[in-house]
């Protein structure tokens, strides 16, 4: 088999390794996939995760069909070294697919299903990575880098615990490894914090955002930005002033935003509460009709990358009373500005509440936060109350939303079980469940990823599942769909149509993570329901790496 061509392997891992060209990826330094090092430059964990355990025991249940010759050892290693190569230039989906040909050669070889789970850490599937790095194990318990791999893979996906017994194993084996050690440590914090909250945690979590009086709060005289403007005419209650905010306020935001300036505290906490009373107020599934002479455009992913939002407006347009938008979460983490992407979105979702919408996605979620930069972010730039009230903005976001009866619009996907209809969406109260957790409905909603093949199946991320093209058609039938409209994967041409046409998924942030080279893509439509795609590049932006406010884990 020449390098590069394709495998006709039909293990669980072969099929998936197939279908990983679009998943998003990490953004991390390439790291050494050789035998030489062990640190690569690469949350309750206690339920089950079901898909994470059944990759891992399709690949335990593997067993070469027959032995290895000399031949097919030899042939392996070269196209692990090419692998190699590839890997190191960012090149994920063709180096899984090289080490997928090694793996089917010489199957008993720890190093190749080590390096593929690097590969698979690189493309956020990370319960293939959990997979392939406990194989290695069993095959060779002493080859450590395995270890340290399967542990970057469970913080992923925010298994703290199962993490943390990886680390010290490595530590334990390679004591002088300071970048292990580091991140053996950091993980240590994070699980004695999970336990401290879990300890002290008593009912119900008092409001942060109620015990905020921002409107008492002063605007120093220096302070040389727009402000917000007050009624002058008193309440009925008597009180006054009340904070109103305007387009020209908006549009002084973004220039601030553009040269690196912050907002005034007083006109964050404002925003973020302003949005956070009209997230209260809407249901789980909003439902909109597109008037005549309207345009509603739907967004994907846009991850932080707020000079990409603002290409995106420049030639899509701007928010208007006739022109709305809907984005389809993760606004936030990885990339270095979320939370200037967030306040904008906050703002207009303000000025125009009933033409601008927001649904969430899995990364509007806490423990998403700590790990992946939003909650670094926020402290860095603001304070750790600005972060807590953006939290429990997060936890009243609606989880879908219906367009015109024809497309319903989720972040992830759809679901475990048949029977869930769009009545149930609309009858699920968010407020009780404020994360998203390892399953139930709305964990489905944020996680779920779409497969080619029908039926269901486990996710290569480790969290949630895959559904096929049956699923889809089902549902849509059952609920007098034209289609699915969802995010959550990079696509490199900014969208993709699936499932014969019944699911389509959109991506806005282009060039993701400074790495991946996709373009992103926005929706346009009509009163007559018609979908129109359009496509946009990245563009330039100051010099402040994606992940800048991580977790130390994942740097």
């Amino acid at each position: 088999m020449a390098i590069g061509e394709k495998s006709t392997l039909s293990s669980t891992f072969e099929q998936l390794a197939k279908d990983l060209d679009n998943t998003t990826i990490v953004t991390q330094n390439p790291a050494d996939a050789s035998e030489t090092s062990i640190s690569d430059d690469a949350t309750t964990d206690d339920e089950s995760i079901s898909s994470v355990e059944d990759l891992t025991a399709a690949v335990l249940d593997r067993k070469p069909t027959l032995p290895a010759t000399q031949a097919d050892k030899d042939k392996a290693a070269k196209i692990k070294d090419e692998a190699n190569k590839v890997l190191a230039k960012g090149n994920y989906a063709l180096a899984i697919e090289l080490y997928s040909q090694a793996i089917e050669l010489d199957s008993e070889k720890e190093v190749y299903w080590a390096n593929r789970a690097q590969a698979y850490i690189k493309d956020e599937a990370y319960g293939a990575a959990i997979a392939d790095a406990t194989k290695a194990i069993d095959i060779n318990p002493d080859y450590v880098k395995s270890y340290y791999r399967r542990a970057l893979a469970y913080t992923a996906i925010l298994r703290p615990k199962d993490a943390l017994k990886d680390f010290n194993t490595v530590v334990q084996r390679v004591p002088t490894d300071k970048n292990a050690r580091a991140k053996r440590d950091e993980c240590q914090k994070i699980v004695r914090r999970l336990a401290f909250e879990a300890a002290i945690e008593v009912g119900e979590e008092r409001s942060v955002a109620d015990a905020i009086d921002y409107e008492a709060m002063v605007v120093e005289d220096t302070y040389d930005g727009a402000r917000l403007e007050s009624k002058t005419e008193k309440t009925a209650s008597g009180k006054y002033p009340k904070l109103q905010i305007s387009l020209e306020f908006i549009q002084d935001m973004i220039e601030r935003f553009k040269k690196g300036q912050r907002l005034h505290r007083k006109y964050v906490f404002t925003i973020i509460i302003e949005a956070l009373k009209i997230f209260k107020s809407e249901p789980t599934m909003v439902e909109v009709d597109i008037e005549k002479s309207h345009t509603l455009s739907v967004c994907g992913d846009t991850h932080g990358q707020f000079f990409d939002l603002m290409e995106l407006f420049r030639f899509n347009g701007y928010p208007s009373q006739t022109h709305s938008y809907l984005f389809n979460g993760d606004f936030v983490d990885r990339g270095s500005w979320s939370t200037e992407t967030a306040l904008l979105l906050y703002a207009y979702k303000w000025l125009y509440p009933t033409r601008f919408f927001l649904n969430r996605g899995n990364h509007e979620a806490d423990e998403m936060n700590k790990v992946y930069g939003f909650e670094g972010e926020c402290k860095a730039k603001y304070s750790e109350k600005v972060f807590k009230v953006f939290s429990e903005s997060f936890s009243s976001l609606p989880l879908a939303t219906l367009i015109g009866r024809n497309y319903f619009v989720l972040h992830g996907g759809l679901f475990s079980d048949d029977k869930i209809t769009l009545d149930d969406v609309r009858k699920f109260d968010r407020f009780r469940q404020k994360q998203p957790g390892q399953s139930g409905l709305m964990m489905e909603m944020l996680w779920t990823d779409p497969q080619p093949q029908p039926g269901r199946g486990p996710s290569k991320r480790g969290v949630g599942l895959q559904f096929g093209p049956d699923i889809t058609k089902r549902f849509c039938e059952k609920n007098g769909l034209m289609a699915v409209i969802r995010s959550h994967e990079v696509r490199m041409d900014g969208y993709e149509i699936e499932h014969g046409g019944r699911l389509i998924t959109v991506f806005s942030a282009p060039n993701y993570c400074d790495s991946q080279g996709n373009k992103g893509a926005v929706i346009n439509i009509k009163s007559d329901y018609e979908l129109n795609f359009r496509t946009y590049d990245a563009v330039p932006h100051p010099d402040i790496k994606p992940m800048a406010y991580a977790s130390n884990l994942m740097m």
